[in-house]
């Protein structure tokens, strides 16, 4: 930067493939040091706790202002802020709002951006189309637990929810578990299935690609489970359930959304993983009680549990201690990981980063510029 002028350089979805955004491999390996710098403590994210996830705008039932939005299926707004250090060393924020409507208009659930700022001064380095970003992190975080807790020979993999996060989650385990030979998917819709299937066999020749009409179906045999659904949240009874006997010993279930399992598996059997265990943590502190009837994810209903003392914190491992070594990567032989994926704005600013700098090398992208000097200085 020569200041005072500020420059920004803005990326859209465009530039961002040409700097190389869908670059599977190189984003599982940013996840990857990425989670070894967050057990380290070298981050910080929002909240007093420096673990929230974001701050989120939601809409009430019914509103006396008629210009006022009012609640829907996903309708809400989010603000992701974090610092990651390392070679990154970087601050950014995702913002993104979303509406299931949206599709009705041509457009994803969810419209994302990711702005990059100075550590120092907080001037803004980048402005950049963040959907595809956060679909590409967010199937290479699962891709790290795929890495580490998937047998080194895995043969089949089960999808529940045939949508753009198992795409990419789907396209992380192809990068670390090459073995891969077969592809369950359960759908809802006839076409999202349809779409997915054609997917896989464009992008995967050679891999056979079926659908299956349960759960069960797509967990039964399958060494690798991925699970990314949409599903209403305040009543646990009604998210996806898997029961213990469908599972293969040595799998590892992975999700990023509402899944459910019976209590005394997860309390007595099943090996529980986590992508930051502060994150669940500070859910626990911030919805309690019952955190689980908000976040839906696995790993949140084990925090319930061990709030009302049926379980302990050491039945929790963090992915990080796995990475850095701390504990090890297999507890015992044939164990069940249940491997709980949050999301974390950390994950945006790793993988941002990495692009910008791309970006910034190839001369991709456009500058606009904020200031050539800032007329009010206080």
């Amino acid at each position: 930067m020569d200041y005072p002028r500020i420059d920004i350089l803005y990326l859209s979805e465009e530039d961002m493939i040409a700097a190389g955004v869908c670059d599977m491999e190189g984003c599982v390996e940013a996840m990857e040091e990425q989670f070894k710098l967050m057990k380290m403590g070298d981050y910080r994210m929002g909240g007093a706790n420096g673990n929230s996830h974001g701050c989120m705008v939601m809409f009430p039932e019914s509103s006396p202002f008629p210009q006022m939005p009012v609640d829907g299926p996903d309708r809400r707004f989010m603000a992701m802020p974090a610092y990651l250090g390392g070679r990154f060393d970087m601050t950014g924020m995702k913002w993104y709002g979303s509406n299931v409507a949206n599709k009705e208009k041509g457009l994803p659930r969810s419209i994302l951006m990711l702005i990059l700022n100075d550590k120092d001064t907080g001037a803004p380095l980048a402005f950049m189309s963040a959907n595809i970003l956060s679909a590409y992190r967010t199937g290479a975080v699962p891709g790290v637990g795929f890495k580490y807790f998937a047998a080194q020979d895995a043969k089949t993999i089960g999808i529940v929810g045939p949508g753009v996060m198992s795409k990419t989650a789907l396209a992380a385990a192809m990068v670390v578990r090459p073995s891969l030979k077969t592809v369950k998917v359960k759908g809802r819709g006839k076409a999202s299935l349809e779409h997915f299937m054609e997917h896989v066999k464009a992008s995967y020749p050679g891999v056979e690609v079926c659908a299956v009409d349960t759960i069960e179906e797509a967990v039964r045999g399958s060494d690798i489970v991925s699970v990314a659904t949409s599903s209403p949240t305040g009543d646990a009874s009604l998210y996806p359930y898997i029961e213990e006997d469908w599972i293969k010993p040595g799998a590892v279930i992975e999700t990023t959304a509402a899944l459910r399992f019976d209590d005394d598996f997860l309390i007595n059997r099943a090996r529980t993983v986590t992508d930051n265990i502060k994150l669940y943590e500070a859910w626990e502190e911030e919805m309690k009680p019952d955190a689980y009837n908000t976040i839906p994810i696995p790993a949140v209903r084990v925090e319930d549990l061990i709030a009302a003392g049926k379980m302990k914190t050491e039945q929790i491992d963090d992915l990080g201690d796995v990475l850095l070594g701390n504990i090890p990567v297999h507890r015992k032989e044939g164990e069940v990981v249940i491997y709980s994926v949050g999301g974390m704005p950390t994950e945006d600013v790793a993988w941002g980063t990495v692009i910008y700098r791309n970006a910034l090398e190839k001369g991709i992208g456009t500058k606009l510029n904020l200031w050539e000097k800032p007329r009010m200085i206080v």
